[in-house]
């Protein structure tokens, strides 16, 4: 069972597809993650000039992050997703492929766009914190 609480409130705009606050409790083991680049196994940025490609591959790149972490997606507790772009259309393509890998575990997030990022062709970053409880790691 995971140590994240998602909050839902019943006062802010449903709009959002996200828990406006997650919480976890004191025993939990926090992990922060490096942003999660739209990298290879041999350090090629994959899907030059595709947000949702580039969105894909860092979700997976994520995953296995927070599995060597000894956590899993139901354990992160927040998300940044950065998006080199000046486009709110490119900003909605990557949020979207990454809300659908998150499903039902809709941690709070924030959507960024950016003038730029460190790889060269990378468009997407996925940033995460996550919360485990020792002896029920993922």
């Amino acid at each position: 069972m995971t140590a994240v609480r998602l909050i839902r409130s019943g006062t802010l705009s449903d709009v959002a597809e996200y828990a406006y606050a997650a919480t976890a409790p004191a025993d939990a083991r926090f992990v922060f993650l490096a942003g999660a680049c739209p990298l290879d196994d041999d350090g090629r940025t994959v899907g030059v000039g595709d947000h949702a490609a580039q969105a894909a591959q860092c979700v997976r790149n994520l995953l296995v992050a927070l599995r060597d972490a000894g956590a899993g997606l139901q354990d992160v507790i927040s998300t940044r997703v950065l998006v080199a772009t000046t486009r709110q259309a490119d900003l909605v393509t990557a949020w979207e492929v990454v809300r659908e890998a998150f499903g039902d575990h809709d941690v709070p997030s924030t959507l960024l766009g950016v003038t730029v990022l460190g790889y060269d062709d990378q468009l997407v970053e996925l940033e995460a914190v996550a919360a485990v409880r020792d002896g029920s790691d993922a």
